[in-house]
């Protein structure tokens, strides 16, 4: 079974997407986290998201890991352990300019297909109930205020890096990444037909992993 949990960037899609494949017993896919890898990557071998030709060959190379760790699950590229490097703004910014590359999006389509082959996935992202798995049995697409998005993403980030970072910054960023991912040309950030849409404002997280639960369990 597929569950597939998408919506824009700070709206807590992740740690509710951990909450609710722990409660099934499901396994947890973050695409994000695959972009951001990939993001990374190119930008540490000087590989622009233009460049076509070497984004081919650097994704030879690309092995994106998701290992399971005592404090928790850790993103590795190959044989290093990223997962506080893709976690900064400027890589989500980077990873959401990837994004629109319609050859990394086939490429990781693929990628995340191959992963869930024949088992229970939570599957989180900006697409995954509308282009990666547009047969899941259960979508649902969670929203909120961009002042609480910016809120919840600053808290997240200091507890990530340890470090204060302005609101008001991560508001502008968050702004343009939703313009970036709502705009471009393949596979634009928007809710699948059939998807539960949760306005998560002014819920908690916890409230939300229980809605989500809830309705799951009594469809």
């Amino acid at each position: 079974m597929i569950i597939t949990i998408d919506g824009p960037a700070g709206v807590g899609k992740g740690t509710i997407a951990k909450i609710v494949s722990k409660t099934f017993g499901f396994k947890y896919l973050d695409s994000g986290a695959m972009y951001r890898a990939l993001a990374l990557f190119a930008d540490l071998n000087g590989v622009s998201e233009k460049d076509s030709s070497k984004l081919k060959k650097i994704l030879i190379d690309l092995h994106i890991r998701f290992v399971d760790h005592e404090e928790g699950e850790r993103v590795l590229i190959n044989t290093d352990d990223v997962t506080e490097d893709i976690r900064t703004n400027e890589i989500s910014t980077l990873a959401s300019k990837f994004a629109a590359n319609d050859f990394v999006r086939t490429i990781l389509r693929e990628m995340q297909r191959r992963i869930v082959k024949n088992k229970d996935y939570i599957a989180e992202g900006r697409d995954m109930g509308t282009y990666v798995f547009p047969d899941a049995k259960y979508k649902f697409y969670l929203d909120a205020d961009l002042e609480i998005r910016a809120k919840r993403r600053s808290l997240q980030l200091k507890e990530i890096l340890g470090i204060n970072i302005n609101e008001d910054k991560v508001s502008r960023e968050i702004d343009e990444r939703d313009k970036l991912d709502m705009t471009r040309k393949s596979c634009p950030l928007h809710p699948a037909e059939d998807a539960i849409i949760i306005d998560t404002t002014s819920m908690s997280i916890n409230e939300v992993a229980s809605k989500i639960e809830s309705m799951v369990k009594n469809a």
